[in-house]
This record gives C-alpha cells, sequence and structure tokens, in this order.
C-alpha cells in the first residue's frame, strides 16, 4: 500500500509495479515507453477500466457511443516515482540530456536543462 498519492503502485498484467501515470491516451504511452525503456525500465501498459457510470446500449439500433481510450502505465521497479526521477534529474533523453518537467508534460519537444522550471515562462 501506498504510503501517499504521490507513490502508488499496483498489479498490471500480473506484475507488481509502479504506477507512472493513469488514464493516458495513446499518444501519451508512445512518448512515455520508449523514454523509460531507454532509461533502463521495464514498461508494462494496461488499458485503464471504463469509468463507472457508463451503462452498455441495450438496444441494437442504438448509436455505440465513442469512448475514448485510455491506458495505465506503469515500470516494474516499484522504487520509481516520476517526481524523484524528474526533479531529481534521474531520467536522460536518447539525445543524453536530463529530462525536464517541460519535456515531461510534452509542453516542450526538445529537453532544455539549461533554464530551471521556475524560469519558463508559460
Amino acid at each position: 500500500m501506498a504510503i501517499n498519492q504521490n507513490h502508488l503502485f499496483e498489479d498490471l498484467d500480473g506484475v507488481k509495479c509502479a504506477v507512472v501515470e493513469k488514464n493516458a491516451s495513446p499518444a501519451r504511452v508512445d512518448f512515455l515507453k520508449p523514454l523509460l525503456e531507454y532509461n533502463g525500465y521495464t514498461v508494462v501498459v494496461v488499458k485503464s477500466p471504463p469509468p463507472k457510470g457508463s451503462a452498455p446500449a441495450t438496444t441494437e439500433a442504438a448509436v455505440e457511443p465513442v469512448i475514448n481510450e485510455t491506458f495505465t502505465i506503469g515500470v516494474s521497479d516499484v522504487r520509481f516515482n516520476a517526481t524523484n526521477a524528474i526533479f531529481g534529474r534521474l531520467l536522460r533523453t536518447p539525445a543524453g540530456k536530463v529530462v525536464t518537467l517541460a519535456f515531461w508534460q510534452q509542453k516542450e519537444s526538445v529537453s532544455d536543462p539549461s533554464v530551471p522550471y521556475y524560469d519558463k515562462k508559460v
């Protein structure tokens, strides 16, 4: 059991994993999975359960609602914490640069660790 909400872990496909992100879009999975694998983590991605309260259509003539598919991303190293990894400068891009908060959040396409996150202009 996690001590707080900043370090969650659960079983994903039968593997105990530290949760990196829940309800991630397919594009987000395509970004995070190679980045984490490059840094030596074993990544496990599973579909997130459908939201509660959405009842399936009972009639065949009813139009099927479009449900956005989301995923839960985890790493098999239960000691992993995304916040500590980013601010502790533990993750690297394939180009060899430190992963910054803006790069992790996909606000920037290139990681620039020379400017601290608190000096970035939004």
